[in-house]
């Protein structure tokens, strides 16, 4: 099949992974407001919110933290991220193959797809709490690494499989499921928050006449500060910023929306993304974060963060279904993520299989809750593993021509691993694993010093490996 018949079938099927996506097939503002505002609003918000009461942060920390942190999010998909997907209109994976080369891209792929898989994990681990409130099995407490009965193994292996199989049917399929679910998700977060609130006026006997009144029931019996639950780390204002500006990094800051923003018609559109920072990563973490604290206030013994309990607790069936679908909204398209990702790997195998097989890793990993306990500090691992690529990114397309050096160096040379990106990658992570099991710092906070990190490598590695440029390729 030759380029032409391959554009005109990926035209057909409106994926254009090869070439830029055409006008004809860009979209508006609202397609991005709803997937940002869906996306972000799902299951991790029912383990992040309870984490960070663990942690023992104050209230002023929290609110004042989530505020900014949320907005440099926005901010990094505004200026970083859009302004190249709306000019270069590629995915991810084709741009970095321009830059990096077809077999640096292949095992940019397989961390991906790992990462994705973990990530899935955790979600199949928050849904299966719900089934724990119905069939009473022992579940995982906070401190908990590996499963801890049978009942929990199992209703692991149940809901992971079937989200698999709901992910492997195709994006059309995850699409019309999340679409269903995600606007009644966002009311019943809401209510948590509200029924949590109400709840803890009862309890405390407070008497509630201004916004005054409420902060001071958040600042005394909610977010009060102090030390953390045994075996988390203590937040900070600044723990809580760069959590929220870092947790989705390798979506803004890495790049990965790329592949999203290149169907938008401005580079403003990203602004939607405060659609999904401040409806989920603020309105859903401040609501599941109300739920445990009030579970604590009841007895501070019971420390457990399961979000079956709390959501049945606040909201009854409704809330069981909403911890289920709040699971499986995430858990789907990251599995599908992943399937596609792995199926880089190897184009000719079949991507319903594929997708089979990545839900059943992602099914297992669920079934061990540290992933799920330690999200906080997954999700910034995860977002420092794929950082430094969407530094590579940003410095190929505003900065190396500058320099003197070609972007798209791999395209230009014929080349398949362009060490330059490979070693700015590398040596980055290398750098940031120095730092924090050697000098102490905290892994929230190396991902920024890391991108900067990994630019200047990029920029002063380039300058070397450039010299092996054909004077040909260069014309």
């Amino acid at each position: 099949m030759d380029t032409e018949q391959q554009s005109q079938q990926a035209q057909a099927a409106g994926e254009f992974e090869r070439e830029p996506v055409p006008k004809n097939a860009l979209l508006g503002f609202k397609s991005f407001i709803g997937m940002y505002a869906g996306e972000h609003c799902a299951g991790t918000e029912l383990m992040i919110g309870p984490l960070f009461v663990a942690a023992g942060v104050s209230a002023f920390d929290l609110i004042v933290g989530l505020l900014v942190g949320n907005a440099l999010a926005v901010l990094s998909w505004m200026f970083l991220c859009a302004p190249i997907a709306t000019r270069s209109r590629l995915t991810l994976y084709y741009q970095l193959e321009k830059i990096c080369g077809r077999k640096l891209v292949t095992l940019y792929n397989l961390a991906n797809g790992v990462m994705f898989c973990f990530l899935a994990g955790a979600m199949v681990t928050v849904s299966a709490t719900a089934v724990g409130v119905w069939f009473k099995f022992p579940m995982p407490a906070l401190t908990d690494r590996l499963p801890n009965s049978v009942g929990w193994v199992v209703a692991v292996a149940v809901v992971g499989g079937l989200i698999a199989i709901v992910a492997a049917y195709g994006y059309k399929t995850v699409a019309k499921f999340a679409n269903v679910a995600s606007p009644w998700m966002v009311l019943v977060f809401l209510a948590f928050g509200f029924v949590g609130l109400r709840e803890f006026i009862v309890a405390t006997n407070t008497e509630i006449h201004s916004m005054g009144d409420v902060w001071m029931l958040a600042k005394t019996h909610i977010w009060k500060g102090g030390e953390p639950l045994p075996g988390q780390v203590k937040f900070t204002i600044w723990h809580v910023m760069f959590f929220a500006w870092f947790c989705n990094m390798a979506m803004h800051i890495g790049m990965s929306d790329l592949s999203v923003f290149r169907f938008a018609r401005k580079s403003w559109y990203a602004i939607a993304t405060s659609a999904g920072m401040y409806v989920g990563h603020f309105m859903a973490w401040i609501s599941a974060a109300i739920l445990y604290a009030y579970q604590l206030h009841l007895d501070p013994a019971d420390t457990d963060v399961l979000p079956g309990p709390l959501a049945y607790r606040a909201a009854g069936l409704a809330g069981l279904l909403c911890v289920i679908i709040a699971g499986w909204t995430t858990a789907n398209p990251t599995i599908y993520r992943a399937g596609l990702a792995f199926q880089a790997l190897s184009p000719k195998s079949s991507r319903f299989k594929v997708t089979l097989i990545t839900g059943a890793i992602a099914t297992i990993a669920g079934m061990f809750p540290a992933i799920a306990m330690k999200l906080l500090g997954f999700v910034a691992l995860y977002g420092l593993i794929l950082m430094p690529m969407g530094a590579v990114i940003f410095v190929d397309f505003w900065l190396i021509r500058k320099f003197g050096m070609q972007s798209s160096y791999a395209e230009l040379s014929g080349k398949t691993f362009n060490w330059a990106a490979g070693l700015a990658w590398f040596v980055t992570l290398g750098i940031a694993w120095v730092l924090v099991k050697f000098a102490g710092v905290q892994i929230f906070f190396v991902s920024l010093p890391g991108w900067f990190v990994a630019a200047i490598l990029y920029i002063v590695l380039s300058k070397f490996y450039q010299k092996q440029l054909r004077p040909a390729a260069a014309q």
